[in-house]
């Protein structure tokens, strides 16, 4: 169980990036989704030990990271956003080259582990090709095979899917449901289908707080009954985002279809009821805490999980909005 507690981190500035968040971690895959800017990749550095909190305690299994980083080194494989290689090195090279930097001991020797670690993210046909060969979907599986070194009981992953294509996108999410399966996986991202696909819990931040912890399926079933799409003509836009609460405008097929959060009343001509999604939830989430929007719009849009991290989601949310 990873436990975090009223951290506070304070850049000079000065710049509040985390505004005492509390939050609590189960074993499998748990989603933290929000904005660039909104304070994850800070938590997380803290969360793997690099970063040290301006107030706060962080603990692991009982284990206490804020006072003693090291003990969490032991049990934690980390995936940053940017991870550096050497382009010329192959990618077995690479490994092996990490894994005696992390002071990886192994029963039969590095370069045995580090066969075994690419088997493991489906590396071995390209263990002999140089890194700079790799395509972004195998340099993240590579990032993964080095987060993997020591058997870690918790695993902090972020971003890893921005700027992957479709096909590389789907192989890394079956991997990372895989090693969910026996440990703790932290899953930091600002692509709210990688959420909708990975994770079944999930808390969202936005400014350094959290405003909502939920499941996306509580937060579709929120919405039920009150998202509608239609088509809307270019020159109607404008008027329908003045009127409604607008969750998304995009284009399909040259066409822009809306989708409007409606919880009573007529919808505009040519609107159809819709299911709800969870991006609904989370733009729903971002306008009423970022942009003065409507504190209903929040409440319709998030759901609480039990459990402690919860309450504590609920009060962080009740301070932006009265989201939750």
């Amino acid at each position: 169980m990873l436990q975090i507690r009223d951290l506070v981190k304070v850049y000079p500035g000065p710049v509040a990036a985390l505004q005492g968040v509390s939050l609590e971690v189960p074993k499998g895959m748990f989603g933290l989704l929000g904005p660039n800017g909104a304070g994850k990749t800070t938590l997380m550095r803290i969360v793997a030990g690099l970063l040290e909190p301006t107030s706060g305690t962080v603990y692991f299994d009982g284990e206490d990271i804020v006072d003693d980083p090291r003990r969490i080194h032991r049990q934690l494989g980390y995936l940053p956003q940017d991870f550096g290689f050497y382009p010329h090195l192959t990618g077995e090279s690479m490994l092996r080259f990490l894994l005696v930097l992390k002071g990886v001991q192994a029963p039969g020797g590095v370069k045995h582990l580090a066969a075994e670690l690419l088997d493991r993210v489906n590396l071995s046909y390209a263990a002999n090709r140089k890194v700079k060969t790799y395509s972004g979907g195998m340099l993240q599986r590579l990032g993964v095979a080095q987060a993997l070194a020591g058997d870690p009981r918790l695993l902090v992953v972020d971003e890893p899917t921005a700027g992957l294509d479709p096909e590389e996108r789907l192989r890394f999410y079956r991997l990372l449901a895989e090693l969910a399966e026996d440990r703790t996986v932290l899953l930091s991202t600002h692509i709210v289908e990688d959420i909708s696909v990975l994770c079944p819990r999930v808390a969202i931040m936005y400014a350094g707080r959290f405003v909502a912890a939920t499941t996306p399926v509580e937060a579709r079933n929120r919405l039920a009954g009150t998202i509608y799409q239609g088509e809307v003509e270019q020159g109607d836009l404008a008027t329908i985002e003045g009127n409604y609460r607008v969750t998304q405008a995009i284009l399909i097929e040259g066409r822009n279809q809306v989708r409007i959060h409606l919880p009573e009343g007529p919808p505009p001509t040519g609107f159809e009821p819709a299911e709800p999604t969870l991006e609904d939830a989370y733009l729903l989430l971002a306008q009423a805490n970022g942009e003065g929007g409507s504190a209903d719009a929040g409440r319709a849009a998030s759901s609480d999980v039990q459990g402690e991290g919860a309450s504590d989601a609920r009060r962080e949310g009740a301070s932006a909005g009265n989201a939750l």
